[in-house]
């Protein structure tokens, strides 16, 4: 019994440990909870497995159970994951044999006595421990590789010291346990010590790990505001263009009454010259109207130019007051995305469009915004609700869906979005709910 506990400690370590090794260098597929679903499947089997003690099956089934693992829950061929994998059993079979051929060099005795079961554990602890320090390594050179053009954080190499640490604090157990007669008790005390190391080890990596996917999180979303920010500029600085447009045609009475002094003095060079600068003037630059709301009007008349330039039809039909009680930061964000996804799926196909409608559905104050554009394949991936992406980086793809997301749930919306196979066009539904609408909504049944 006492064995069989300890040998499923080593498949949950080795479990723990392959789970860091993946998900540090490889893209996933699937949810997080499919991932944890199946890696516990795959490592439980293996675990039933080794209970029949056939080092030939063991190590058999644990190749298969990483290479099932890695297919199925990352974006990896057949071939990288049977890669891999070979590389994962490799370094799990080296960790066992090499550090007990070394230490049968030194403690003659050591696991010689199968009644001593404290030694076992050393021994397992000593084995994973080195298992997850050459993981750890390999991982973090195959993401130097992969990342080699980005700085790499300097406190992932300052980590490798504690696995290193942990190894010599082992050895210092073993010999202490071979070189004197220890009672009993402190001998289990031993084993416990180094069962917590172990903990230890994986937690601050862990924890690491996991600043470091918020940190990374973080900065991106920063660099995301930052750049909604700049395009809320953009847009007011388009608006002020228009107040000068409206300016210069308040006062066109007034030009035309100069040149008209001008013509009558026959001072034609003055005239060409007035007339020319009047030509050049930013203010007279062409500016559509698609909506009443001025920043959304802004926002569109952006997108309608880019269309026409890429030959994509832009339909756009806002209903008044659909949209005024959005903020200017969150309209940037919501329709800003919206179009930039639409753009970037409708560009390229012959008779590409956008159509782009909001609506207030009646006798509800909700405001109904919808989004359809050709696209020429489905954008979700197969098996899963998540968009794919054509972006080079795609650990860097999703924060545009964030932030559309993050403005639905602000005002206490929901979006839906599917791809129509017949039509070949991507649909985009979101519902939002107005402020006052909001605080009045709630009914209260006796």
């Amino acid at each position: 019994m006492k064995n069989a506990l300890l040998l499923f400690f080593c498949y949950a370590v080795e479990a723990l440990i392959m789970w860091q090794y993946s998900t540090s260098l490889f893209i996933p597929k699937r949810s997080n909870k499919m991932k944890v679903s199946a890696l516990t499947i795959c490592y439980f089997t293996a675990f039933l497995l080794s209970i029949y003690n056939q080092l030939f099956v063991n190590l058999l089934s644990f190749l298969l159970i990483n290479f099932i693992f890695l297919y199925t829950q990352y974006e990896l061929t057949y071939a990288l994951s049977l890669f891999h994998s070979a590389i994962i059993t490799a370094i799990m079979a080296m960790s066992e044999l090499a550090p007990y051929g070394i230490i049968s060099l030194f403690f003659s005795h050591f696991l010689s006595d199968s009644s001593l079961f404290h030694d076992k554990i050393l021994f397992a602890v000593l084995s994973k421990i080195l298992y997850f320090l050459i993981m750890y390594i390999i991982s973090h050179i195959f993401n130097h590789q992969k990342n080699s053009t980005t700085q790499q954080n300097k406190s992932a190499v300052l980590l490798g010291f504690i696995p290193l640490t942990s190894l010599f604090v082992m050895l210092t157990f073993m010999y202490t346990g071979e070189a004197t007669i220890i009672p009993p008790t402190n001998n289990w005390m031993m084993a416990l010590s180094a069962v917590f190391l172990l903990c230890m080890n994986l937690l601050a990596f862990g924890i690491n790990q996991y600043d470091q996917q918020k940190n990374t999180a973080f900065t991106e979303m920063q660099v995301l505001l930052q750049k909604e920010y700049d395009s809320a500029e953009y847009y007011k600085m388009l608006l002020q263009q228009n107040e000068n447009q409206n300016i210069l045609i308040h006062d066109i009475k007034k030009h035309l009454q100069t040149i008209d002094l001008l013509n009558e003095k026959k001072d034609y060079d003055k005239i060409k010259a007035y007339i020319h600068q009047l030509l050049k003037s930013s203010d007279l630059k062409e500016f559509s109207r698609l909506c009443d709301h001025e920043m959304l009007n802004a926002i569109l008349s952006r997108y309608k130019r880019q269309c026409s330039n890429l030959k994509i039809d832009f339909i756009a039909d806002i209903r008044n007051g659909t949209t005024d009680f959005i903020s200017d930061s969150d309209l940037t964000a919501l329709f800003c995305n919206l179009l930039d996804n639409a753009v970037e799926a409708a560009e390229g196909i012959p008779g590409s469009y956008i159509e782009l409608n909001t609506v207030r559905k009646k006798p509800t104050d909700y405001v109904v915004l919808s989004v359809i554009n050709s696209c020429r394949n489905n954008p979700f991936m197969k098996g899963s609700h998540s968009l794919d992406t054509k972006k080079s980086d795609k650990k860097k793809h999703g924060f545009g869906i964030k932030s559309i997301q993050k403005a639905v749930v602000k005002y206490h919306g929901d979006i839906q979005m599917y791809y129509n196979e017949d039509a070949l066009t991507f649909h985009t539904i979101i519902t939002l709910i107005p402020p006052e609408s909001s605080e009045t909504t709630i009914t209260f049944i006796p």
